[in-house]
């Protein structure tokens, strides 16, 4: 797909769209919306990506010419390339200097922050800008979804693990990576987190959440190795904990609330949605490994 025919053909999309909406026709809208995340996504696929950690620095600081000469605004700038360096020296970045950004849905001016005044392009009020959040997972879910994830996807798991040899699960795939001794080691840390964030919230009121690098202790090894049934077994453990903690607190406590270091306050439905979504990427990646 040619870049520039892509570009252009995004725009006249996202122009159209506006109009449309004005009519009230929103559904026609939407998929015209819809068409142009597809064709970004699309050409960010298929495009070459940098080949490790150094590149991904490099190149986000050679973005900051191409940004000012698109005037994106300085605090937007700063930000990125204060993130670049966290990158660059192991660190995640904090929520205090990322803030969930926000783009005008109607002329695409950005702000830091939660806009407090009509946008200084079009006028439009701040209530209509789109907040940027770090990743889906954090509205996937509601309550209940997430309860009856949480109960069906350890036996989607266990069902694929059944009857492997210990063997079968520590083989590493040919091309690096993770077994799936690994991905299990992953859950169980993943739960872990989510057990101890559960019961913090309900019990204190907007207490500090600090930021962890869960992805990262999988990886670790351990004196004495545990096998991975041991390993699967401390997950189902720990799961059903958190679902009787869960199953007895009242609806309202779902929007208690934490501060996170990474992704600033967020409400216990949120952890929920955030821990059991991204919990159920990983079961193609356990179907790939079997494979």
């Amino acid at each position: 797909m040619n870049y520039t025919d892509w570009t252009d053909i995004a725009t006249r999309l996202n122009a159209l769209a506006l109009p449309l909406e004005d009519e009230g026709q929103y559904n026609t809208a939407k998929l015209l919306r819809a068409i142009t995340e597809s064709l970004a996504r699309r050409a960010a696929y298929a495009a070459e990506k940098p080949a490790d950690k150094n590149s991904i620095v490099a190149e986000l600081a050679r973005l900051d010419s191409d940004l000012a000469r698109l005037e994106v605004n300085a605090d937007v700038r700063a930000a990125l390339q204060n993130g670049a360096a966290s990158f660059a020296q192991g660190k995640l970045t904090r929520f205090r200097d990322i803030p969930n950004p926000y783009v005008c849905r109607t002329c695409g001016h950005l702000v830091l922050d939660e806009p407090k005044e009509n946008c200084p392009t079009c006028g439009a009020r701040p209530e209509t800008f789109i907040k940027f959040m770090p990743n889906y997972w954090f509205d996937a879910l509601d309550p209940f979804e997430a309860m009856t994830t949480m109960k069906q996807t350890p036996a989607r798991f266990a069902e694929l693990v059944e009857n492997r040899t210990e063997q079968e699960l520590e083989r590493l795939p040919e091309n690096g990576g993770w077994a799936i001794r690994n991905v299990i080691m992953h859950l169980r840390d993943a739960q872990g987190v989510l057990a101890f964030r559960v019961n913090l919230i309900v019990e204190q009121e907007n207490p500090p959440l600090e930021s962890l690098a869960v992805y990262a202790w999988a990886d670790k090894p351990q004196e004495k190795p545990e096998t991975t049934r041991d390993i699967f077994d401390a997950y189902m453990n720990s799961r059903r904990e958190t679902i009787h903690t869960l199953e007895n607190i009242p609806l309202k406590d779902w929007w208690r609330t934490g501060q996170h270091q990474e992704f600033g306050q967020v409400t216990l439905r949120q952890q929920v949605s955030y821990f059991i979504s991204h919990e159920i990427t990983h079961l193609p990646q356990v179907d790939a490994l079997l494979a």
